[in-house]
């Protein structure tokens, strides 16, 4: 079999890791890589400030050390992409943020993009990684439901709350494509998509996507 490319959930949240991996393996065909998923429990629950990300950072990138040998590639699937250089520092395999990832996929089906956070907390953290991608200008706005991650995936607690968010960033941000903030969001994608009526971006599958594209190219399946 070949070696796997790994999905790192850097927080404390098994249940997320299980929904990420739901979205994964539905997009993943008969021929791809095969597929690993790692809850890292670098912070007890959810990534939200700063310390939580760097927290993450130091176990993606101890992570993806002691792994590189026997992986074909990385996805960090938290979506302030903490580690992602650091990682990047340790092997030749390919390492992929979902943040990234994400907002790629969104300017290539929009102009405008707006972002649902699940904590205001988060927000500084994600200015300064757009700031530092150039890309800050094409971002129409950022808006947070102040769930918890585990919460922001649960259709009766935040269904209602991503859907009128995603209507404010479109209706009064001026969005025209919309990214899911945090991976614990994963499960919603479709729904917040169809009332919405404009695309809507989830990270994990995002950088799934990519992954399993760069995978092949490179001959690896």
């Amino acid at each position: 079999m070949s070696d796997p490319i790994y999905f790192l959930n850097p927080n404390g949240l098994a249940e997320v890791t299980r929904d990420i991996e739901i979205t994964v393996r539905a997009l993943r065909a008969e021929h791809d890589a095969p597929v690993a998923f790692d809850t890292l429990f670098a912070v007890d629950g959810g990534i939200e400030t700063q310390r939580d990300a760097d927290r993450a950072a130091v176990a993606v990138a101890e992570f993806v050390a002691r792994h590189e040998a026997r992986a074909a590639a990385f996805v960090i699937a938290c979506y302030s992409d903490p580690g992602l250089h650091a990682a990047r520092e340790t092997t030749r395999k390919p390492v992929i943020g979902i943040g990234a990832a994400a907002m790629a996929t969104a300017l290539a089906r929009g102009s405008r993009v707006g972002v649902i956070a699940a904590s205001s907390r988060g927000m500084p953290r994600h200015w300064r990684a757009y700031h530092a991608a150039r890309i800050g200008a094409a971002v129409a706005g950022e808006r947070a439901v102040n769930l918890g991650v585990a919460e922001s995936g649960d259709r009766a607690a935040a269904l209602d709350k991503l859907i009128a968010t995603g209507r404010a960033l479109r209706d009064e941000d001026g969005a025209d494509a919309i990214v899911l903030g945090c991976a614990g969001m994963t499960p919603l994608r479709a729904e917040i998509e169809a009332a919405l009526e404009i695309p809507v971006i989830d990270p994990c599958s995002s950088a799934a996507t990519l992954a399993f594209a760069i995978c092949r190219e490179r001959g690896i399946a």
